[in-house]
């Protein structure tokens, strides 16, 4: 793998962009899409002693504690603050913790859904491309526009058909920006901090939607 041009700092947050090696579809269902969640939420703790899939032997206790007490520490490589899981490729909003965080994280998390999309799919050799894209957020502005691009992404791609759908879609953080649920994965403050209410975010998202889908079908457009 080509050495990385860009270094990532700690303390400074990154879209992180991953795609499936030839835009192959890397989730076939939701079983997929839950079991990748369920990688990203263990890999970003830095106190992991053993792979997810030993882990998942150990009694419904054990993993209890182990996760409650990984929680409570918040000793993280990286923090998740925004996501949305496409049916080709993921988008991450991360703030690295720890020194060379992303990357640990991002190697750990890859490898491990690799290993069980190749198993289910009786497949070899890699299913993502070969290094993901990460781009620095230098402004705070950015860091809402970029978490609202992600948000968005399901609507502006044509996954969902409306905003009413968006907002159910279940593998983006939206739905826990918005209250609707609380799966622990994202902190979240740092962009709803800045708003008055979860309202006033939603309307900040929707406002724009409609012109990120039209920009997005422009760019397909001049690709064809």
């Amino acid at each position: 793998m080509p050495a990385r041009i860009t270094p990532l700092v700690s303390n400074e947050i990154y879209h992180v962009v991953n795609r499936g090696n030839g835009s192959i579809p890397i989730f076939q269902s939701g079983r997929y899409y839950n079991k990748f969640l369920e990688i990203i939420a263990y890999y970003r703790n830095t106190l992991v002693t053993t792979r997810l899939s030993k882990f998942n032997l150990l009694s419904l206790e054990d993993r209890k504690y182990l996760l409650n007490e990984m929680s409570k520490n918040k000793n993280f490589l990286v923090e998740i603050i925004a996501f949305c899981l496409m049916p080709n490729h993921i988008h991450l909003l991360l703030k690295q913790i720890k020194e060379n965080g992303i990357l640990k994280f991002m190697r750990l998390s890859s490898d491990s859904y690799s290993k069980y999309y190749n198993i289910k799919n009786e497949r070899k050799g890699s299913l993502f491309e070969g290094r993901f894209r990460a781009t620095r957020i230098e402004t705070n502005e950015q860091l809402l526009h970029v978490s609202r691009y992600i948000h968005l992404n399901p609507y502006s791609s044509f996954l969902v058909k409306d905003i009413p759908d968006l907002i159910e879609y279940p593998y983006s953080s939206l739905p826990e920006y918005l209250g609707q649920n609380q799966t622990g994965i994202c902190n979240k403050d740092i962009v709803l901090d800045q708003f008055k209410s979860i309202e006033e975010y939603r309307k900040f998202l929707t406002d724009q939607a409609d012109y990120q889908r039209n920009l997005d079908l422009i760019k397909h457009q001049l690709l064809e």
